[in-house]
């Protein structure tokens, strides 16, 4: 009976259709709502990817900024306006844009403002770019390759050097790619490629030794190549020097190749440009005099360097500091037979150095590879890790930076 009754309540048209419309309606507002949380999150997302946009257009603008400033910098112009500057310039693969100012002097720093913009997003950073001097000359002597002291051969620091340890290195592993042949003397340490076995690396001969401590670098050491400054690239080249000649100013010469016993002296600040080869015949000197207080001489080599018998380059004022020999790529061999001691800095990434038997050096090398012959010796000299605007090796970084 009780059966019966539930049967026909359920079969009355009267109670289904109110119940069917209940759950539509339940199902109708379900929907609704996730139909509104769909759309909510396809909203959040967009906004969230130009946001996105925006803040990446605002990095790419920083990034560009600091590109043109360091481009400036190698160019030797940073006290000509006006300062690098973009508007609106688009982000690729992107409807995003990007801009950037930049404000300041060398004096007292440069902020830089980078806005990115995509669609009705915007997103702004804010830095400023200090100069970070990076020496090339950590090393008293450092190479892609072989190092080579020849008998008696001896690398040591100067003796008013502030630093307190010598490094001589390389970023070789290869075995007997450092030699210490008979009686030669590194005092300091001696540094390997990463993951290098300095016992098979470094060969030390009889009665040679080392003083200090002998272990692999943990990366290698990075040697850019060199660059000529774009202001002395762009100079109208005055041929090739042959004879006797006085150098006061900052110049480009296809090459150098005096005849025995003749001299250029240097007598001011000068950079020059050698494009081809730097060749001193017997006898010749090229001389950095010291009757002038400024005299330097910061050398730009496209080719090869070679000093024949007696010949020197005498840098008068004897701070190594004022000689500074850069090697270009197209660079590949220097062969120093000074009959003077010798007193800069060289480097030169792509060439084979070789130091003759006649003369000391006080200075610092970076090469290729590196010969030093009987009896000389290498004093470093600590000051060179004191790098210059001038030298190339200086370069802009990011610091204080924010977001808004």
């Amino acid at each position: 009976m009780i059966r019966r009754i539930i049967k026909i309540k359920l079969n009355d048209n009267g109670f289904v259709m109110p119940l069917a419309l209940a759950m539509i309606a339940l199902l109708s507002i379900a929907g609704v709502a996730l139909l509104e949380l769909g759309l909510s999150a396809r909203r959040h997302a967009a906004y969230t990817t130009t946001e996105i946009y925006a803040r990446t257009a605002a990095d790419a603008g920083l990034t560009k900024a600091l590109f043109e400033m360091n481009e400036k910098l190698k160019a030797d112009n940073l006290n000509d306006s006006p300062l690098p500057q973009q508007a609106n310039a688009t982000l690729p693969n992107s409807d995003a844009t990007f801009s950037y100012t930049i404000t300041g002097d060398s004096e007292s720093g440069y902020t830089v403002e980078a806005v990115g913009r995509s669609g009705n997003a915007e997103r702004k950073v804010r830095c400023t770019f200090i100069l970070q001097n990076a020496s090339p000359f950590e090393y008293a002597i450092f190479t892609q390759g072989k190092i080579d002291l020849d008998n008696s051969a001896k690398v040591d620091l100067c003796e008013d050097s502030e630093d307190e340890n010598l490094k001589v290195g390389t970023n070789s592993i290869n075995p007997d790619y450092i030699i210490l042949r008979n009686s030669a003397t590194i005092n300091g340490d001696v540094h390997v490629g990463p993951r290098g076995d300095p016992d098979e690396v470094i060969e030390l001969k009889n009665s040679a030794f080392i003083t200090g401590d002998t272990y692999a670098l943990t990366q290698i050491n990075e040697l850019s190549s060199v660059s000529v400054p774009q202001w002395l690239k762009s100079m109208p080249s005055e041929g090739i020097i042959k004879n006797n000649r006085k150098i006061t100013a900052s110049a480009k010469y296809d090459g150098i190749n005096l005849k025995n016993s003749n001299t250029i002296t240097i007598d001011g600040q000068v950079t020059l440009y050698i494009v081809g080869d730097l060749i001193l015949g017997n006898s010749c000197e090229l001389r950095i005099a010291d009757s002038s207080p400024d005299a330097s001489l910061t050398l730009y080599l496209g080719g090869k360097l070679e000093g024949k018998n007696s010949s020197a380059i005498n840098n008068l004022t004897k701070d190594s500091k004022r000689l500074k020999i850069y090697g270009l790529d197209s660079c590949e061999n220097l062969d120093f037979k000074n009959s003077c001691d010798l007193y800069g800095a060289i480097y030169a990434v792509n060439a084979d150095v070789v130091m003759h038997n006649s003369a000391d050096i006080y200075g610092a090398i970076v090469s290729k590879s590196f010969i030093l012959k009987n009896s000389a010796t290498i004093y470093y000299d600590g000051s060179l890790k004191d790098a210059s605007v001038n030298e190339g090796a200086a370069e802009f970084i990011i610091t204080k930076w924010s977001e808004q």
